[in-house]
C-alpha cells in the first residue's frame, strides 16, 4: 500500500512495457507439496478481461516460518488482509480470473518491490545492487518485513541476506510470475485487462470511508475504470475516498499501463464492516457483506469492457 507522498517516489514511466523478470526469475519453485498461489479460472466460453487478486490473505503458516519469529501466529495473523479471499474467490462463476497468495504476507509482502529490503535487518552486508531503497522499507515494513502489527519485531535474530534471497524465490517469485501470466493471458485474448487488487485496511486508517480507491492517481488505469468501480461500490451504499490515505502499491505501480492495455486498480476495504480486528474473526453478519461482494464483482464482470476501453 502507498500512500500520498511515496506515490511520486515510485511513479515508472507509463510508456515502459511490462517488466517479464518475474516470469523467468520464477525458475525456482516452492518445495513440492506446498501451495504458494491459489488460481481460479472461469469456463472459456465465460471469460472476461478482469482478474481479482489478494495478495495478501495468505495463512499458511508453515513451521519454519513461525519457529523464526518471536511472536504467537494469533499475532501474526493480525497482519493479513485476513478472509479477503473469501470476499473474491467466487469471481470465476462471473467470468473473471482470481489469484491469491496462500504464504503470510508478514513473512514476504508480495506488494513490495523486490529490492524494498532494510539493510539493517541483516547480519551481512546485503549487495548495493540488490537494494531499492523506499520509505515503507526503512520503516520496516519492505518485502520482507522486519515488523508485525503494532510495530513489534517478527524475528528473533537478525536474518543473513541468503534467507531472504530463499523467501523470495519460494514465494515472492511465484507469485509474481503466476500473477504476471494471467493478466498477460487475457490482455493478449482481449486486447486490454483489468486487474483489481483487492486489500483490507484498519478501521482506523480508512478516517470514515468503507473503501478506499487507489489508482496511482490516475497512472495505473483508465478513468472509466476507477468511475466504474466507484460507481458500483456508492450504489451498494459505500463511502468511498481516491488515493487518501492509500494510492497503490507495488502491483499497481509494477503492472498498471492503462496505454499498454493493463489497467490495475487497489481496493482498500474497511475491516470493521466483515471483521473482528483484534480476534481476527469474521463477524457474525459477514454473509450480508459477502452478498453486496458478489453483486460487486457480477456487475463489474457483466460489463462489456472490450467496447469501454477501445482508445
Amino acid at each position: 500500500m502507498l500512500d500520498q507522498r511515496d506515490a511520486a517516489d515510485h511513479c515508472l514511466s507509463m510508456a515502459t512495457p511490462i517488466p517479464t523478470s518475474f516470469a523467468t526469475e520464477a525458475g525456482q519453485r516452492p518445495e513440492p507439496g506446498r501451495r504458494v498461489v491459489r488460481i481460479g479460472r472461469p469456463p472459456e466460453n465465460l471469460a472476461r478481461p478482469l482478474i481479482l487478486a489478494s495478495p495478501h490473505s495468505g495463512r499458511d503458516y508453515d513451521d519454519e516460518l513461525s519457529r523464526s519469529t518471536r511472536l504467537p501466529v494469533e499475532f501474526l495473523r493480525r497482519s493479513e488482509d485476513a478472509y479477503v479471499d473469501q470476499l473474491i474467490d467466487f469471481a470465476p462463476e462471473y467470468g473473471a480470473g482470481f489469484v491469491c497468495a496462500e504464504f503470510p504476507r508478514v513473512f514476504v509482502d508480495v506488494n513490495r518491490g523486490p529490492g524494498e529490503l532494510d539493510p539493517g535487518m541483516f547480519a551481512d552486508r546485503v549487495p548495493d545492487k540488490e537494494i531499492a531503497p523506499s520509505r515503507r522499507a526503512a520503516s520496516g515494513l519492505g518485502v520482507i518485513p522486519r515488523i508485525g502489527a503494532e510495530g513489534r519485531t517478527l524475528y528473533r535474530r537478525r536474518l543473513r541476506f541468503a534467507e531472504a534471497k530463499n523467501l523470495l524465490a519460494r514465494f515472492y517469485h511465484p507469485y509474481h510470475a503466476a500473477l504476471h501470466d494471467e493478466v498477460m493471458r487475457l490482455r493478449d485474448r482481449f486486447g486490454s485487462v483489468i486487474l483489481v487488487d483487492m486489500h483490507s485496511m484498519p478501521a482506523l486508517s480508512g478516517r470514515g470511508a468503507d473503501i478506499v480507491l487507489g489508482d496511482r492517481f490516475g497512472t495505473s488505469c483508465r478513468e472509466a475504470v476507477s468511475d466504474t468501480v466507484e460507481t458500483l461500490f456508492q450504489d451498494l451504499g459505500f463511502v468511498t475516498v481516491r488515493n487518501n490515505p492509500y494510492a497503490g502499491g507495488f502491483t499497481t505501480e509494477h503492472y498498471g499501463r492503462p496505454m499498454e492495455g493493463v489497467n490495475v486498480i487497489q481496493i482498500e476495504i474497511n475491516r470493521g464492516l466483515y471483521m473482528d480486528e483484534n480476534r481476527v474473526l469474521l463477524r457474525p453478519d459477514h454473509a450480508d457483506f459477502i452478498a453486496k461482494m458478489r453483486r460487486f464483482v457480477s456487475e463489474l464482470a457483466g460489463i462489456d469492457w472490450v467496447s469501454r476501453l477501445q482508445p
